[in-house]
């Protein structure tokens, strides 16, 4: 059992947290080239020059905003959870899911889009300390996984790049272009089952018994959030 942290150092971390929720939320309300580091700290409601012991500009509070939420989605993938090689795909396909569906995010992520033309060095940062991190993550996971013979591929990024494509890609893109339809919980829940399905049956050394198992998380699920509900 781990000792709980200091009260200064839980304050610090539990400020910043606060911190980057408000970033987020300024972010996404007025877009990258609106937002202000006042702003943040208003939204936080701590005083600029504590925000700025935190960040030293916009940029940087930017930059962390993207690792948070990417550290989020590899932690599957850095500790793997002990269920087995199913288990951690389906694992970070919900993370992936639950988080860049997000309605902050989709917000920040159109904004983004939005300007990326006039400002591109956005969209290098976003590109840098996001997808391309995460991409990174997720080809040592399947390079591990094919050095233990679970999987079988020639390019490990063409992997990576298949697994979250096939996942989420088009739901993602409908909440993207189209924020008053966005999709159902269990409309996405086909698309990142579906995606696993093809993957497993692209990739996998044994897909009849990768199948088999994912299929009886997929119910194991089903019935969690069945329980939930009712």
């Amino acid at each position: 059992m781990t000792s709980a942290l200091p009260r200064r150092q839980q304050n610090r971390i539990d400020r910043e947290r606060r911190i980057l929720e408000a970033g987020l939320k300024v972010f996404a309300e007025t877009g990258y080239s609106g937002a202000t580091m006042d702003a943040v700290a208003a939204e936080a409601g701590l005083s600029k020059p504590t925000l700025y012991q935190y960040f030293a500009s916009k940029e940087a509070l930017f930059a962390a905003m993207m690792l948070g939420k990417r550290d989020q989605m590899l932690e599957l993938f850095e500790h793997p959870s002990g269920g087995g090689m199913v288990a951690d795909l389906l694992g970070f396909a919900w993370d992936y899911a639950d988080t860049v569906m997000r309605p902050d995010l989709l917000s920040l992520a159109r904004l983004i889009i939005g300007e990326v033309q006039r400002f591109p060095e956005i969209g290098r940062a976003y590109q840098a300390s996001g997808p391309d991190h995460l991409l990174r993550g997720i080809m040592d996971y399947l390079s591990g996984q094919r050095r233990a013979g679970t999987l079988a591929f020639d390019d490990a990024e063409l992997a990576a790049q298949d697994l979250w494509g096939l996942i989420l890609s088009a739901p993602r893109t409908q909440a993207l272009y189209m924020p008053d339809s966005m999709p159902s919980r269990a409309e996405v829940a086909r698309y990142v089952n579906n995606g696993l399905r093809v993957f497993l049956k692209a990739y996998s050394t044994r897909p009849a018994e990768d199948l088999a198992t994912l299929e009886a998380l997929i119910n194991a699920q089903s019935l969690q959030q069945v329980e939930h509900d009712n």
